[in-house]
């Protein structure tokens, strides 16, 4: 898993199980292209700018994703 104890926590997605859950954090000390970080429950993580997670949750917002989405 991903060290994230330098991380600030801003959401977990699931959160039901004792599973590891995947994560949003932010990491201040991170280089601003790489500050927003998802991790998922295998170990592997996605860091991106600020900018990017709001284009990605934008087109989450108009709906751009919910083809992907299992019902």
């Amino acid at each position: 898993m991903p060290e994230t104890n330098r991380l600030e926590p801003v959401a977990t997605f699931c959160g039901e199980c004792n599973c590891g859950c995947p994560q949003l954090f932010v990491d201040p000390s991170a280089p601003t292209e790489q500050r927003i970080i998802l991790t998922d429950d295998f170990g592997q993580r996605v860091q991106m700018s600020a900018d990017q997670f709001s284009n990605l949750v934008s087109d989450a917002k108009a709906g751009k994703l919910d083809g992907i989405a299992l019902p």
